[in-house]
């Protein structure tokens, strides 16, 4: 087995983690959201995903936001200690919610803009032979992470489509682990979106 397989079978693994970790909404995830973007960069480079590589220097700086909103932006809570009288506050968990219609419009306008931005980018300074679905994976995934960061239950809506359209183009690449990876992907993201409306009803 090349060291090309091992790190693919590497950044396979750790994407499981990932999944598991974003299925139950645990913080966690932005673990394995700055360990994944590590490997995945150095794939998508020697394979000339040039916007994917791209998209994972986002992911590193939003991995650290998105643990920061997960754990501490949820507002604040009193807490009062058993013997004593006064009471504390600390920042609580941020619940998991709907994105609202602004939100959503703004959105779609976001990865329109950036899916046609990031098309013109590789087709007029890379070599790229798939611009329109690596531009297009790559607007829908950043506008997904943030809702993702945001703990929007849509968010499993948008990786929903990212992960149909990445199966498919990583088949045409070559990367079989990560066709699986995406495939298994684009079934969980359905049930994911189901998990979280069940955890967004019980007050997570």
């Amino acid at each position: 087995m090349d060291f090309g397989t091992v790190r693919e079978l590497l950044g396979f693994c750790v994407g499981i983690l990932y999944l598991w970790w974003e299925y139950h909404a645990d913080s966690k995830v932005w673990l394995a959201s700055v360990v994944m973007p590590l490997i995945s960069m150095w794939i998508y480079f020697s394979k000339g995903l040039y916007a994917d590589f791209a998209i994972n220097i986002y992911y590193l700086a939003i991995a650290i936001y998105g643990f920061v909103v997960w754990t501490r932006g949820g507002g604040k809570k009193r807490h009062r200690e058993p013997d004593h009288d006064e009471e504390t506050t600390e920042s609580a968990p941020r619940k998991i919610s709907h994105i609202g219609l602004k939100m959503a419009c703004m959105a779609v306008l976001a990865a329109l803009l950036m899916w046609w931005g990031i098309w013109w980018v590789l087709v007029t300074f890379t070599d790229s032979n798939v611009p329109v679905a690596d531009s297009f994976t790559t607007a829908l995934s950043v506008v997904g992470l943030w809702m993702l960061a945001r703990k929007y239950v849509e968010q499993w809506l948008v990786w929903f489509v990212v992960d149909i359209v990445c199966s498919a183009l990583y088949l045409y690449k070559g990367l079989p682990f990560y066709c699986i990876l995406y495939a298994i992907y684009t079934v969980i993201a359905l049930l994911g979106y189901r998990k979280w409306i069940c955890l967004m009803k019980s007050g997570l």
